[in-house]
């Protein structure tokens, strides 16, 4: 149902306050670009640090600037199972096409917990939705394949986004089931398309849509070798940038120097030091984003 390339877009903010203003030059600029398809609230988004209604607003707010041009998938994922199907019944309700739900978090629960939690989302609430399987912001806890196929059973599961960084878990993953498989990792997006990859829900199409869509494109045409080119392009970028710092630092750093977006985020998350915005600096060069 999704594939190619899906942004997992940063929430701007100003003084404290999120810049929606910002928000929906963001999402103009995705739908100039091509992009496949939107995810705000993610990870990237910094949905940890947003108020309830304020995460409602920015999901209501890309889905209106969409208007249906291309797919939302919104984040509505949580440690606690009531939240999660409440903000996910706003998604629906307001005309999102998918919801984004994160492996619970602090809590690490059981698989069978986890079954259970991400099972009663998808009887309560009818939206297609990808998992999102990140056991390195769960506290090591993650979705076994396994598990995965189990929830795959569900009508309404329909793809996951594959963010451990093994490819045995990917091909385990599609050799259980048919789950799409999405990259959680830019640096992996064409190694998981070997296995059955389907594209990426993308850190750094926040500045580089077409090049990722470039090669997307390709790896869902079937050819791989060309694919190759643009991969060794973006993963200098992807490697250099986002190995700075806890992601969304280093994007939002990238998208102030590109005077595309504030880097102001909000505690605890902080701004680059002086020398990784340098290193930052002459990576953006060395890619041709910066004279």
């Amino acid at each position: 149902m999704f594939s190619g390339t899906l942004v997992a877009l940063i929430t701007p903010f100003s003084d404290g306050q999120v810049d929606y203003e910002t928000l929906t030059e963001l999402v103009e600029f995705h739908l100039e670009s091509g992009t496949d398809g939107i995810v705000p609230v993610g990870t990237t988004g910094e949905c940890p640090t947003l108020g309830h209604e304020e995460h409602k607003r920015v999901i209501e707010r890309v889905v209106d600037t969409v208007s249906g041009q291309v797919p939302v998938i919104a984040g509505t994922g949580s440690n606690s199972t009531a939240e999660a199907i409440e903000l996910t019944a706003f998604a629906r309700k307001i005309g999102a096409d998918a919801s984004l739900q994160v492996a619970p978090y602090y809590n690490k629960p059981t698989q069978e917990g986890f079954c259970q939690h991400f099972k009663a989302i998808a009887d309560e609430v009818d939206l297609p939705m990808v998992l999102y399987n990140i056991p390195g912001r769960c506290g090591g806890s993650g979705l076994t394949a396994e598990t995965v196929a189990r929830l795959a059973k569900h009508e309404n599961v329909v793809a996951i986004k594959e963010a451990t960084g093994s490819l045995d878990m990917a091909s385990e993953i599609a050799m259980r089931c048919d789950l799409t498989v999405l990259s959680g990792d830019d640096s992996l997006t064409l190694p998981l398309a070997s296995v059955g990859g389907k594209g990426v829900i993308s850190v750094v199409a926040n500045i580089v849509p077409a090049d990722v869509k470039a090669m997307t494109d390709l790896i869902l045409e079937g050819d791989l070798i060309s694919a190759r080119k643009w991969h060794r392009k973006l993963f200098g970028l992807a490697k250099n940038m986002l190995s700075l710092a806890t992601n969304p630092i280093p994007i939002k750093a990238a998208m102030a120097m590109l005077n595309m977006a504030s880097d102001e985020m909000r505690l605890p998350m902080t701004e680059l030091t002086e020398s990784q915005a340098t290193v930052l600096r002459k990576t953006l060069k060395d890619y041709g984003l910066l004279t």
